[in-house]
């Protein structure tokens, strides 16, 4: 019995050592999972990695496979040297950015630099006639409007697009000013790849439009076209399908065959820049009616059924047009209206006609910041601004050029300081 006792009193001692030694070397454990915590580096964090990798789900919903998300975005960092950002500290550079906005007329429209163009593009036309002409016949697209479009976005591909479109993409997406609108464009890119386009070929400029003929990612699958009948459609090397495929853009959002973009006009006596816009659309009839005239030509009889706007890209300061329903589809291209104008003319210099009557003056162009702040003030009158942007459209020219009216200003309808002290000073606008 007492060996017994004492097996037993022995085994209960045992148990007691084994807890202790257990107990000593998960301590140990912990201690040296700490130390090795406190003396590695810590791993940075990465907001961009981080903020790419949020959109998976929707990736992937839009049928776009792990493997090419992940290879799309290995190793990729943002492009902070481009336009358009929204960086803490960084000031806007008005003079970055997209041409159309940036530029005054004068600068845009360099008649020079648009005569370039007509020679080489009327060479071109000759060179691609066969497979341009078969173009025109199956979209209703006029071919020069074709070829001024390749013309005014590569210089008929002697213009090498400078950026990775997925890294271009994903930077706006990630810190640019619109940055719902590029994670669609964004997303779009991921599907590009998912199709099989090579990434080689996914060069873009730096808003991320790719190809010949710039096509923002959006844009790829609803207008693709073949223009050279081989079967597939190529628009980063192949020049019939970028063409057939921007023709086939146009005529997708409202193209009418047979109908002339715009005309320069005369500005008639009495008459004012204050009349321009969308909203002042009327007859060619009924714009004769008002005084105003072609220059350099008459409208014919058929001409007075057509509705058009007036157009003035630097307000008082430059030329008019009355300018068509093409017109407005050449701006849904790239919604410009300088870019729509360079279009419009190239092409006519390319058919042998073109050139304004009227040169554009070198009229300042304003800051981004005072013309925002302009719409900002106009808005709070009950001026209809439709987007408070800082860029100087046709809406926006009108308004200030009905303010002026209004106010007993000079009506140039063009967002000078005059206009933005007139607004401050204001005291409805600064209710």
């Amino acid at each position: 019995m007492t060996i017994c006792s004492n097996d037993l009193g022995s085994s209960k001692d045992t148990r007691s050592v084994a807890d202790l030694v257990r107990s000593f070397f998960a301590a140990a454990a912990l201690a040296f999972v700490a130390a090795m915590a406190t003396s590695l580096p810590a791993v940075a964090a990465d907001p961009f990695q981080d903020f790419l990798q949020s959109l998976w789900p929707e990736a992937e919903a839009q049928g776009i496979s792990r493997k090419t998300f992940d290879a799309a975005f290995k190793g990729l960092t943002p492009d902070l040297s481009l336009p358009d950002l929204v960086i803490a500290g960084r000031k806007r550079d008005d003079s970055a950015g997209q041409a159309e906005f940036t530029k005054s007329a004068f600068e845009y429209l360099n008649p020079k630099y648009l005569s370039t163009l007509a020679v080489q593009g009327r060479k071109f036309l000759k060179d691609q006639e066969k497979d341009i002409i078969n173009i025109e016949k199956k979209t209703g697209v006029d071919r020069y409007i074709m070829v001024a479009i390749w013309g005014r976005e590569t210089a008929y591909g002697t213009h090498k697009l400078p950026h990775d479109a997925i890294r271009v993409l994903a930077t706006q997406a990630y810190t640019g000013r619109r940055k719902d609108e590029f994670k669609l464009e964004l997303l779009a890119a991921l599907k590009m790849l998912q199709s099989g386009v090579p990434r080689s070929k996914m060069r873009a400029s730096w808003a991320g439009a790719v190809g010949l003929t710039q096509f923002m990612p959006t844009e790829y699958f609803q207008h693709l076209e073949d223009g050279d009948g081989d079967g597939q459609v190529d628009i980063f090397t192949s020049v019939p399908d970028a063409l057939a495929s921007a023709a086939r853009q146009l005529a997708n959002k409202g193209w009418v065959r047979s109908l002339k973009w715009g005309y320069e006009v005369h500005m008639p006596q009495g008459g004012d820049c204050s009349l321009e816009g969308p909203p002042g659309e009327r007859t060619i009839a009924e714009w004769r009616k008002l005084g105003f005239e072609r220059t350099g030509a008459k409208f014919s009889a058929k001409d007075d059924a057509t509705r058009a706007y007036l157009m003035m890209p630097s307000g008082a300061y430059g030329p008019g047009f009355l300018v068509t329903e093409n017109f407005k589809v050449i701006r849904l291209y790239n919604t410009s209206d300088l870019y729509a104008l360079f279009v419009g003319d190239l092409a006519d210099r390319i058919a042998g006609q073109g050139g304004f009557h009227v040169p554009a003056a070198q009229v300042a162009q304003p800051k981004t910041a005072q013309v925002k702040e302009i719409q900002e003030l106009l808005q709070k009158l009950g001026y209809p601004m439709d987007k408070i942007d800082g860029k100087i459209g046709s809406n926006t020219r009108r308004q200030v050029g009905l303010y002026q009216k209004s106010n007993g200003l000079k009506i140039d309808c063009w967002p000078t300081e005059a206009v933005l002290k007139s607004l401050r000073t204001n005291k409805q606008a600064k209710q």
